[in-house]
């Protein structure tokens, strides 16, 4: 799975750059999705909408907003079939989001 952040400062990045942005990201969905290592991905809205749920001692708790306070945050998520994780980093090095706040890349543990 890689995992797209994002933090202030990118998503500014993103807006005076969109069709720049938009467009590197186009052609590397479609090579992916020819090459049939596309599996899935979706954007995510951001943290203003997130939700942080717990339970503690059979109660749940629920909170507006994330749970870690940080200025980067979860915008969205790929998931890539290759042939390891050597592969999917080359591919998250080539995501826009990389060069302007980060990926993350972490195999998914296949136990069902």
């Amino acid at each position: 799975m890689l995992m797209i952040y994002a933090n202030p400062e990118s998503q500014q990045a993103v807006a005076e750059q969109s069709d720049e942005v938009m467009a590197e990201v186009e052609a590397l969905m479609k090579e992916l999705g020819e090459s049939g290592e596309l599996a899935g991905g979706q954007a995510l809205d951001g943290p203003g909408g997130a939700r942080t749920v717990k339970v503690r001692d059979g109660v749940p708790v629920v909170t507006d907003g994330p749970f870690v306070e940080a200025k980067e945050f979860l915008a969205g998520y790929l998931i890539v079939e290759c042939d390891g994780v050597e592969r999917a980093t080359e591919i998250a090095a080539r995501w826009p989001d990389a060069r302007l706040c980060a990926m993350e890349v972490r195999p998914i543990i296949d136990e069902v």
